[in-house]
């Protein structure tokens, strides 16, 4: 694995075309997208085109499971060889982000994560990384962490108690690893079987903030930020030189639901919610700026400028194999948004970050 650990990997881009809502509510944009070059084409007027390039276009048409299957099947490979992977979604308010990650689970919860046609990313990879522990060879164990961002405090949506009592938490650097970032006083969970680990998500899912705007009936006032953490032992091999050897390999998965960028003069936002918007807005802004300061080179990552970008640190230039899901609307009304996000995406697509195996 040493050759593989010193490898540069440029953050994986995908993007996700929401269906047109029925009834349809205005004009559409004239997408094109063609698949066998992942390109997308969006035609502003009879001259003006741009053309983007991604790592997978998903059509309207794509379903949860084929989205699962090309993102974060690979992905879970590497979180059990030992590597931290972080995968998040990036886009405007209402445009399916937390469909795509937590999506709803079916009443029926003994169908598999391959059978649950509305499952997101998450339930899937909490189903999968089970279904592969199970089947090795050796001991494991499998912890849960679940943050919530709001209004740039960090909580915990699986502390009990109620949430109004909940302390913020705070975040430390690390001094024994340079640049990795701790969350002072964050439960992690220890998980037995997979229906303890979706009744974690579940509950930490209920008490995230949301709340109805004009773009959005549920929109996420929030970031959250889920973490599965695993440890497994390998029982080795034996010789007569080496009668007990075991390799533990520790191995990271974040999954990671933005809230959305709000334009709040649409969204009809007031008050609170407006607080909420400008919030939500400023850390995407400072996520902005890091993705542009690690793409031109410059000596100075902004990180430090909000919680947010403190909590993505090791994911954006680190040690982190990263993939990012931008969700874009195909309504002309939304032309501004989508385009802010599909630059925002391709600039991303530039950053390399350095993975290395957790192993010893």
């Amino acid at each position: 694995n040493a050759n593989k650990s010193n490898e540069k990997n440029n953050i994986q881009v995908a993007v996700r075309c929401r269906p047109i809502p029925l009834p349809d509510r205005g004009s559409n944009l004239n997408v094109e997208i063609i698949n066998d070059r992942q390109e997308l084409r969006l035609h502003l007027n009879d001259k003006s085109t741009k053309i983007y390039t991604f790592d997978r276009i998903f059509t309207p048409e794509t379903n949860q499971l084929n989205i699962y299957k090309s993102m974060v099947i690979p992905m879970i490979e590497e979180v059990l060889e030992g590597y931290n992977c972080t995968l998040f979604a990036y886009g405007q308010t209402g445009t399916g982000k937390t469909h795509t990650m937590i999506g709803q689970r079916d009443d029926q919860a003994f169908l598999s994560w391959e059978d649950d046609p509305k499952a997101g990313i998450i339930p899937r990879a909490l189903g999968q990384l089970f279904d592969r522990l199970e089947a090795m060879d050796g001991d494991y164990t499998m912890r849960i962490s679940y943050l919530e961002l709001y209004n740039e405090d960090i909580y915990d949506l699986l502390c009990l108690g109620n949430i109004e009592s909940q302390k913020k938490l705070r975040i430390f650097e690390d001094s024994s690893k340079k640049g990795k970032v701790v969350v002072h006083g964050a439960e992690e969970v220890l998980i037995r079987c997979k229906n303890e680990a979706f009744d974690v998500l579940n509950r930490g899912a209920a008490r995230r903030q949301i709340a109805e705007t004009e773009l959005n009936a549920s929109s996420s006032r929030s970031h959250t930020l889920l973490t599965i953490s695993m440890e497994m032992k390998d029982k080795g091999f034996s010789t007569a030189e080496f009668a007990k050897e075991e390799t533990m390999k520790i191995g990271k998965l974040n999954l990671i639901d933005l809230a959305g960028s709000e334009n709040i003069s649409r969204s009809g936002a007031s008050e609170r919610r407006a607080r909420e918007a400008g919030n939500i807005n400023q850390s995407l802004l400072t996520l902005g700026r890091v993705i542009n300061a690690l793409v031109d080179g410059k000596s100075h990552i902004p990180y430090r400028e909000s919680k947010l970008t403190r909590l993505l640190q090791d994911s954006l230039g680190g040690q982190t194999k990263t993939s990012i899901i931008a969700t874009i609307s195909l309504q002309s009304r939304d032309l501004e948004e989508t385009v802010s996000t599909l630059e925002y995406a391709r600039r991303a697509k530039k950053i390399t970050n350095k993975p290395e195996v957790n192993q010893r």
